[in-house]
């Protein structure tokens, strides 16, 4: 790894890496929040994935969030939205390509070779921290539109790896909205047997079937979010939790929309919520 960026905030540090990626074939980065009692312990993780268009810096650079994980004593982790560089595979549209990496595994080409983000999340970049930094095995997991769909689908399909896991303005249902369904059919075909396993809604479905973990979810939505209906589709999630009794919390929140003023708002609130779950 290399240290690219290092700056005091909160009495700790924020610092952004760069490493080379096995899974993702190429150079990743991801930003990282030290806050001051790691010079004393080790201290939990909470992994935030970021939206459409957005890199590693998004999310701590508009959020706010250093001062409420510097109460807390929480590391926070953000790492890219995608696989980068000349050599790998991009389109036009800003929801698919490089930072629209919808935080699965790509089956079909010209994806394949780089887009395997789910892998990266999942595994190697929790490794990476675990081997480099004052860490402990506790992780949270949280994101925001794309990544609120990528926090979500990876906590469902990997309940036992976290200790909690909550979303802003998610994608609840890539499946059944166009920007899911281009990302889908690009990155794994058109089986839809196969989107299944990226979808929450259908995830949870399966859960309910099954004898598996069933973490909580948390969820934060804007009522003015100008995605709500057509890519959001929040009440999807809300009527299959109910079906099923998925413990789910949903915090409608008025007159707010799918900018990072919403997130930074409401960010205070939710790591507390992990750090709590963290430390149980």
């Amino acid at each position: 790894m290399e240290r690219i960026e290092h700056r005091a905030c909160f009495g700790g540090w924020q610092d952004v890496y760069r490493h080379e990626s096995d899974t993702l074939n190429c150079q990743m980065a991801f930003s990282i929040f030290l806050p001051p009692q790691i010079k004393e312990k080790k201290l939990p993780v909470l992994y935030w994935l970021s939206g459409l268009t957005c890199t590693e810096q998004n999310f701590m650079t508009k959020a706010g969030a250093q001062r409420y994980a510097a109460e807390q004593g929480v590391v926070i982790v953000a790492p890219d939205t995608s696989p980068r560089g000349e050599h790998v595979a991009d389109a036009p549209a800003y929801y698919l390509g490089q930072g629209a990496g919808f935080y699965l595994n790509a089956t079909q080409p010209p994806w394949v070779p780089h887009y395997r983000m789910y892998d990266y999340v999942v595994s190697e970049l929790p490794a990476l921290i675990e081997a480099n930094f004052d860490v402990t095995d506790a992780r949270a997991i949280s994101g925001h539109s794309m990544g609120g769909h990528g926090a979500m689908m990876i906590a469902l399909r990997n309940p036992a790896r976290y200790c909690s896991v909550s979303a802003f303005s998610p994608i609840v249902a890539p499946s059944q909205v166009s920007w899911g369904e281009t990302a889908f059919s690009a990155y794994l075909g058109e089986d839809k047997t196969q989107w299944a396993q990226y979808d929450s809604v259908a995830l949870i479905k399966t859960a309910a079937k099954t004898a598996q973990k069933r973490l909580p979810i948390l969820v934060e939505q804007g009522t003015d979010d100008e995605f709500l209906d057509k890519q959001l589709r929040t009440h999807l999630l809300q009527t299959i939790c109910d079906e099923t009794h998925y413990p789910l919390t949903i915090n409608f929140r008025p007159g707010y929309d799918h900018s990072y003023y919403f997130i930074a708002s409401f960010i205070g609130e939710h790591i507390a919520y992990h750090a709590k779950e963290m430390n149980n």
